[in-house]
């Protein structure tokens, strides 16, 4: 069946990882949080591994170890989640990236774009602390 948004696997991985990791008291690692988000402990930890590089999380190892937030839950956005996950969110006028379109006027009445900015706009208004 078609969907006219999709999120990929990762960036709906990296996002509710962030949620359990901002819910958990004193930390939760990567099989953990594989185990509630149905994924698998190899994508989880190449996903936290990401966001632990970019400075989203500090990584303990051991039998006790695993991952906590290095910034407070009202400082990371939704957004900035994604984005390190999937890349900067490109906003364009066309959705088939043509320079030259052969029409008069847009097929898709600039809906995409409408909800590139909607989507963008709603991901950088939520934070973590919401969700705890």
């Amino acid at each position: 069946m078609s969907k006219v948004v999709a999120i990929s696997e990762a960036a709906s991985i990296a996002l509710h990882g962030m949620i359990l990791i901002a819910r958990s008291k004193p930390s939760i690692n990567v099989l953990q949080i594989a185990e509630k988000t149905g994924a698998s402990r190899h994508h989880v930890a190449k996903i936290m591994q990401r966001l632990a590089k970019n400075n989203y999380l500090t990584s303990q190892r051991g039998p006790t170890g695993g991952f906590t937030l290095k910034k407070k839950p009202e400082d990371i956005t939704f957004l900035e989640v994604y984005e390190t996950i999937e890349g900067n969110i490109e906003i364009t006028s066309c959705p088939l990236d043509k320079q030259i379109c052969p029409f008069d006027k847009c097929i898709m009445n600039n809906v995409t774009n409408q909800m590139t900015l909607q989507f963008r706009d709603h991901l950088k208004k939520q934070t973590l602390d919401q969700y705890i």
